[in-house]
């Protein structure tokens, strides 16, 4: 393996030089950088990245933490991020958490070992709390993406789940829906509990009564079963219109509707928060709540890379991105 005293003895210079050159620090003439930076590249020598970041206290790796990899919003995000972590100058690490907390500790563990830089962090819940207190005892810097955890204070991206929430339940009004069904996340998230409060809010604004037997709390990886469909369509007054909270949630009640033998949007209307990301533009068929998710991951990595760089004077900042209705073929007009 070549070292640096490998190429201090064909430039003819100290170790001392050639570190200088690798981590541009202390004086250097330009001609003898030129002469070390060519006998590098004469030899293939490739920097120790760990060796190099003890000495900088600075690895430019950051780590990017998401919940669930196969969910088109957050594949999305990780290119925005990846993006601009680029265009930045920094290299990223990818971590799935898969909605789960003994995952998500693992992740972090990894980036504590690991000395990365800073950490886009989508948290898996409120749980997380724990998690995101070891990045702070390490001092280490975090923006939350997308969900935001009690008892945390940060810097934010996070979305209008509520006012998203509210546009698709009044969109399902408009269309003479008063009976609809919200399948949503599991409410130790803040996303699912903001999407509750939107749904709840729009029924309230249209005279519409809250039933508990028409809501369904379950994980946003969860699929919506058949045994609880039946269940919901059984009952006296059953909905004609489902509110899933997530795409992944709105993908299980469609599929577990057909098992019934029911059809979208013939039988039921079927809305959802978040879009399908290219499958919508092959097949443009769900009504959803879409989020600008690119920009998540932009932005945070933007301010990831602000804080790291020239550290926060003015405290926690949150920036909220809106949501969009787009409305699609799987919400009809109900027939009177």
């Amino acid at each position: 393996m070549i070292t640096i005293y490998d190429i201090a003895r064909e430039a003819g210079v100290s170790a001392m030089t050639v570190s200088r050159v690798i981590n541009n620090t202390g004086r250097v003439s330009d001609k003898t950088r030129r002469r070390v930076k060519q006998v590098m590249e004469d030899l293939h020598y490739v920097p120790n990245s760990n060796a190099r970041s003890l000495v900088l206290q600075k690895t430019n790796i950051l780590s990017l933490l998401i919940t669930d990899i196969a969910n088109p919003f957050y594949t999305t995000l990780a290119r925005g991020a990846e993006d601009t972590a680029k265009r930045l100058g920094y290299r990223l690490l990818f971590g799935n958490s898969d909605e789960n907390y003994a995952k998500e500790k693992d992740y972090v563990d990894m980036i504590l070992s690991t000395r990365v830089d800073g950490v886009l962090f989508a948290p898996a819940g409120d749980g997380s709390a724990a998690h995101l207190q070891q990045l702070e005892k390490h001092r280490i810097p975090f923006v939350l993406l997308d969900r935001d955890v009690p008892g945390i204070t940060a810097d934010r991206i996070i979305g209008e789940s509520r006012d998203g929430a509210r546009k698709l339940v009044e969109h399902l009004f408009q269309l003479g829906h008063t009976r609809i069904a919200l399948i949503n996340g599991s409410e130790d998230v803040s996303t699912a509990r903001e999407r509750h409060a939107g749904y709840r809010e729009a029924l309230k604004l249209n005279d519409l009564p809250y039933d508990e037997k028409l809501v369904l709390h379950l994980g946003y990886r969860e699929e919506a079963e058949r045994d609880f469909l039946e269940q919901l369509l059984a009952q006296n007054k059953p909905p004609t219109a489902i509110f899933a909270a997530n795409n992944f949630i709105a993908l299980s009640v469609i599929q577990s509707l057909r098992g019934i033998g029911l059809s979208v949007p013939e039988d039921l209307s079927v809305v959802c928060f978040d879009d399908l990301g290219f499958a919508s533009v092959l097949n443009p068929f769900l009504t959803v709540a879409a989020q600008p998710a690119y920009q998540f991951g932009a932005l945070g990595m933007e301010r990831l890379v602000d804080l790291i760089e020239n550290g926060s004077s003015s405290g926690p900042r949150t920036i909220i991105l809106p949501s969009e209705l787009i409305v699609r073929s799987s919400s009809r007009r109900l027939e009177v």
